[in-house]
């Protein structure tokens, strides 16, 4: 690994252990409880009639996200921002992304004029909250839909609802050497850091990519792209597998 000794003696193309625990909580039409390693994250859908003002009368529906950290969610206590007064522009920033991650795989005409929110809450931060958060929320989105069509809220199309899974996960170039997934103790250190959004068949949804220590080439995006397509597809196989073994849901719902 060119001299890169990463914690738990992981290869620099090997993911944390993800875990992903459907139907957590007695509230919500889904939820689940999502771990990256240490990066733990609630991740709960709420289907709720009714869309934004400005979507009235358009026959769509709407999905939306809000992220969060507790205040013990780090090694030091955070004040929440619902005390300090003002929400923060990074947690601003990535109830946006994840929004925008859910939205690219949903057809928005099947939901009618419905909204699902997802609250994403980082119980425990270990670099990767955003994410977790991503990965987390499609399956607890994909319950949400399953549970207003078994409700007859909405039926079905031609189409399935959901056009694909969608996941993400961070690469980043270490000591020279590009990882997969990294913890805050490598994220702190590395010298690109970069969040990668990807459906299940590999089309990129978005691309977050920042030269921290050192500028990064474009043999180098291609290296960190191929490691993040590879931590993604693992990730859509096991959103899969944790979506239709234990109560599947329906498979209309979502392409195959």
């Amino acid at each position: 690994m060119s001299g890169l000794i990463r914690r738990s003696d992981r290869g620099e193309d090997e993911k944390r252990e993800v875990t992903i625990k459907r139907h957590w909580l007695d509230t919500g039409e889904g939820n689940v409880l999502v771990n990256f390693g240490n990066t733990t994250v609630l991740c709960v859908a709420s289907f709720v009639e009714g869309v934004p003002k400005w979507r009235k009368g358009s026959g769509k529906g709407w999905v939306t996200a809000e992220y969060s950290m507790l205040p013990r969610a780090t090694q030091d206590r955070m004040q929440r921002e619902s005390v300090r007064g003002k929400i923060g522009g990074r947690t601003h920033e990535i109830s946006r992304l994840i929004g925008r991650s859910l939205r690219s795989i949903v057809d928005l005409d099947a939901l009618g004029e419905n909204t699902i929110s997802l609250d994403c809450d980082v119980l425990q931060a270990d670099g990767g909250t955003r994410t977790a958060s991503i990965t987390g929320a499609f399956v607890a989105l994909a319950d949400a839909v399953n549970w207003a069509v078994s409700k007859n809220i909405i039926s079905p199309h031609r189409k399935p609802i959901i056009s694909d899974t969608v996941s993400a996960i961070s690469v980043g170039i270490l000591s020279g050497q590009a990882v997969l997934d990294l913890p805050y103790v490598e994220d702190s250190m590395a010298d690109t850091d970069m969040n990668v959004v990807m459906t299940g068949k590999g089309s990129l949804v978005e691309v977050q990519g920042t030269a921290e220590g050192e500028v990064f080439t474009r043999q180098e995006l291609n290296t960190l792209l191929d490691l993040a397509e590879k931590g993604c597809m693992e990730l859509a196989q096991l959103q899969r597998d944790v979506l239709f073994s234990s109560s599947p849901i329906d498979s209309r719902i979502i392409a195959k």
